[in-house]
């Protein structure tokens, strides 16, 4: 019996599965190359905080980081009341200059942060030459001057920008800030309406932390509302992602997505992060003024993450590009709060001196595990 043919049937059959199987796995998108700004490009901008290191190039690993992957960028500080106007009429914008020029020749969303925030403002701003609070003309015309002239120093350059920040407490009432004690509720509808006059084609956002929560989501739903109604327009609401490995749970995360996208505005993922700590207040948010004293079991990772720790990272951090791929139709930016681990303020609150890993890229600059997750899920 002659075999040829029969080996040249089994030959050809074998050289058919080999080519079908290559074929299969070129039709897969090659996601090994690929940056995350590529990997989300047409679903939203991703974004990262820079500081004052990173916007002079003086950390230039981190700045190549930023260039690529990132297209957008947000100020960490130098946009802020207390550092652009120490004193009174005395504006320092070299850092801010330089901030927008870079976002300018990389071609990126520029976010600036923030106009109206209680934590940093300078002490002049609400006090006369007496210390006594200043009246409400005086703190309005005060928020005017300021606005007037940061946003229109950079009218047509800066996209977006968090004009009031954090007014809402996580019982969903108001804070009770210098601001909101000599102005009252009009503070935000003033900050709106001067930033809108200042520059009428930027994107004007509210900001907050902990917008997961139940009472603050409905705070802020009710505040923006109020706002609608009396013909002020927001553009977007901005939620800051900072984010523990169990808490909050993803589903009240979307729930206050779809809650502030009802409103008919943008929802952006501001500062996101992930820390691996525990925490010594319970969820404390971002509340900046939280201040714990040092203990050794408060910082459990100071020479790396064990691998178990390092797993429930990456499941985490998915699970929450997952949540923002799935609603990329109502998000327009996810920008993280800071570049790589190193720099992260993370690591000195709420406890200073601590060791943590929020970030995407660690300490040398280095993706981490979950990006190449991050980019494939993005891809799918």
């Amino acid at each position: 019996m002659n075999k040829k043919p029969m080996y040249s049937w089994v030959r050809a059959a074998f050289l058919g599965v080999v080519l079908l199987s290559a074929a299969c796995r070129t039709a897969q998108p090659d996601t090994s190359e690929l940056t995350l700004k590529e990997a989300f490009k047409g679903k939203f901008h991703i974004g990262t905080a820079l500081n004052a290191q990173q916007i002079t190039g003086q950390d230039a690993a981190s700045v190549q980081v930023v260039r690529t992957h990132f297209n957008a960028i947000v100020a960490e500080n130098c946009m802020k009341s207390g550092l652009v106007q120490p004193r009174e009429g005395q504006f320092n914008f070299d850092l801010p200059d330089q901030f927008v020029r870079f976002g300018e020749e990389n071609n990126m969303l520029i976010n600036g942060h923030t106009l109206i925030w209680h934590s940093q403002a300078p002490r002049w701003f609400f006090t006369d030459s007496l210390g006594r609070d200043v009246s409400r003309e005086v703190l309005i015309q005060r928020m005017k001057t300021h606005i007037y002239t940061v946003v229109g120093r950079y009218k047509g350059r800066v996209h977006t920008w968090d004009v009031v920040n954090e007014a809402i407490l996580d019982d969903g009432t108001w804070r009770k800030s210098k601001f909101y004690q000599i102005i009252g509720k009009d503070f935000i509808k003033l900050a709106f309406q001067f930033a809108r006059e200042a520059d009428p084609k930027a994107e004007l956002y509210y900001n907050d932390y902990s917008m997961s929560m139940p009472k603050k989501r409905a705070g802020v739903v009710e505040m923006v509302k109020e706002l609608q109604q009396q013909g002020v327009k927001i553009d977007g609401i901005g939620m800051q992602g900072h984010i523990g490995l169990d808490y909050p749970t993803t589903e009240e995360f979307k729930n206050s997505i779809l809650a502030f996208s009802g409103l008919g505005v943008k929802v952006m993922i501001t500062e996101l992060d992930l820390t691996v700590l525990p925490s010594p207040g319970g969820n404390i948010g971002a509340e900046v003024s939280a201040n714990f004293e040092y203990q050794q079991k408060m910082n459990p990772y100071p020479n790396g993450l064990p691998d178990s720790v390092s797993q429930a990272f990456n499941v985490r951090y998915l699970d929450f590009f997952k949540l923002f791929l799935k609603h990329q139709d109502k998000i327009s930016r996810v920008t993280l709060w800071g570049v790589s681990d190193k720099d992260s303020w993370r690591n000195g609150w709420p406890v200073r001196g601590r060791t943590d890993y929020p970030l995407l890229f660690d300490r040398e600059y280095k993706p981490k595990a979950v990006v190449k997750s991050i980019i494939q899920a993005a891809q799918q």
